[in-house]
């Protein structure tokens, strides 16, 4: 369970405050570069395009003379035919045998807890007392924490934690695994028709909790899924791992053919709960939450008419050879023994470096031309006349229509809202989940995306771009192109509280 950028956010607001650097401030060259190196590995099918519009403009412009010189001049030169024939064969061939397979969202499922798990402030902060696990200065940095994260009253915490005293047991973990991860995919099954057994490829990610067998064992004896699946298991890669799954997802779909990939993305609370002092460590108490989505994508071209999304870009930043970025989220024991995640004071510095270098490799892919050029020029500037020159940021809202920053915690929304100049209503689908469900993990981005969907504002042609933050340390970005006007799947998690939303969050 990985406090994203935004648990060190809300823990660091309480003692000295720590800000995302400004991106305006630097930007590195060799990011912009690898981003570029993206656009070029495209080119032969940019270049194609203009080349068979001039074709088409030429041809339609023939008359009947031009017609007949011109087969009187290719019957005399059938060599050359033949040779041109070959080369267009050959080209077509290469092109279709290379070209990557569009991956299709098909549908998804966001878990709902049941009302008996929900934690109001008063609940939380009353059983975080009775325990008898806390110390006076514990529980006041607890209920600061609560006060300022911009978390409601209707999040849910597992079932062992509503006892007193606690109940944590590998028991109560497998059956809270059980509840998410069997609850989002029977929702998924029962509203796109999928057989279980037409599934091809499994991806589940845990970060803290991995049994043995697997969760994705789990989920393979509970559908009784096929003897041949690809099925996979990420453990330990934090709040971003939703999209490190989705990405493994996308390139198992490139090499197997007409199948479907279901991803699971969930964390676990009951077995992970810290019932020590260390301030560092408390942070996760208060924001994680009980939360889980199933995602069901396809590589079939008959499944785009019914599909909600295609898969336009997915960039992954890992900032793990650096010691200090490697050890900011760090689960270790304190000195007392109990296990826990230590989230450190330099998380929010690390955080913003590995946000600057995604969104800059991300930017050539996704940014119009009039932008690539104003930051390239910007940029070159900078580096050979004034290296005080302030880089220029491109106006990401130029390119994507929604955001579903990861909903961590309330200041890192703050800062990017800032740093990325965006507006309320951008960043309103991660404020909103972060007060109704919390900080659900690497779930988060889907219920964000769910938000968007029931207030129907996801039209054909939108782009979206989910954005979350994992332990390691990571920056996950992944793109999404609307293929028609998406409604809100039948059971989803805003389904009886839509109405009521957006609220207005205490400052």
């Amino acid at each position: 369970m990985d406090g994203g950028g935004t648990a060190a956010a809300v823990g660091v607001r309480i003692h000295h405050p720590r800000r995302l650097p400004d991106f305006l401030q630097s930007v590195n060259l060799k990011y912009v570069k690898l981003g570029y190196h993206y656009l070029i590995s495209n080119l032969l099918t940019l270049c194609l395009i203009p080349l068979m519009v001039a074709i088409f403009i030429q041809v339609s412009e023939m008359n009947p003379d031009d017609v007949f010189q011109l087969w009187l001049h290719l019957k005399y030169n059938l060599v050359s035919v033949i040779i041109c024939s070959v080369f267009i064969v050959f080209g077509s061939t290469v092109y279709i045998m290379t070209r990557p397979r569009s991956v299709y969202l098909v549908d998804y499922s966001c878990y709902r807890a049941p009302e008996h798990l929900k934690a109001p402030f008063h609940v939380f902060m009353e059983h975080s007392s009775l325990t008898g696990d806390f110390d006076e200065s514990s529980l006041e940095f607890q209920r600061k924490i609560l006060e300022r994260s911009g978390l409601g009253d209707e999040t849910y915490v597992p079932e062992a934690m509503h006892f007193l005293p606690p109940r944590p047991s590998m028991q109560a973990a497998r059956e809270e695994a059980e509840q998410v991860m069997f609850g989002a995919l029977d929702n998924l099954f029962a509203n796109t028709k999928l057989k279980t057994k037409d599934i091809g490829i499994l991806v589940v990610n845990c970060s803290l909790f991995n049994p043995t067998p697997s969760l994705s064992a789990m989920i393979v004896n509970k559908y009784k899924l096929r003897g041949n699946i690809k099925s996979f298991n990420l453990g330990g890669m934090g709040c971003s791992a939703g999209v490190i799954a989705i990405d493994l997802a996308k390139d198992l779909l490139q090499f197997n053919r007409n199948t479907y990939a279901v991803v699971v993305s969930t964390e676990n609370i009951t077995q992970n709960w810290y019932f020590g002092n260390k301030k560092s460590m408390l942070i996760p108490n208060c924001l994680f939450r009980v939360g889980g989505a199933a995602v069901l994508l396809s590589n079939k071209s008959t499944d785009r008419r019914r599909s909600k999304y295609k898969l336009v870009h997915v960039v992954r930043t890992h900032k793990g050879a650096d010691d200090k970025a490697f050890r900011c989220v760090y689960q270790e024991q304190d000195d007392a023994g109990k296990t826990g995640v230590s989230l450190s004071k330099d998380l929010m510095a690390i955080a913003g470096g590995a946000l600057k270098t995604n969104i800059t490799t991300l930017g050539p892919l996704v940014l119009p031309i009039s932008e690539q050029l104003l930051f390239f020029t910007a940029l070159m500037l900078k580096k050979v006349v004034n290296k005080n020159l302030k880089a220029y940021i491109p106006d990401f809202k130029l390119a994507f229509s929604h955001f579903c920053i990861h909903a961590g915690g309330r200041a890192v929304i703050d800062e990017l809202e800032k740093n990325l100049e965006l507006l309320p209503t951008h960043v309103e689908a991660s404020r909103m989940t972060l007060h109704r469900f919390g900080n659900t993990s690497s779930s988060s981005i889907w219920y964000e995306l769910a938000y968007l969907e029931a207030k129907g504002r996801v039209r054909k042609g939108h782009k979206v771009w989910q954005i979350a933050f994992g332990s390691g340390f990571k920056c996950n970005s992944a793109v999404w192109v609307a293929l028609r006007r998406v409604k809100p799947s039948r059971n989803g998690p805003w389904e009886d509280c839509i109405d009521k939303y957006p609220v207005a969050i205490a400052p």
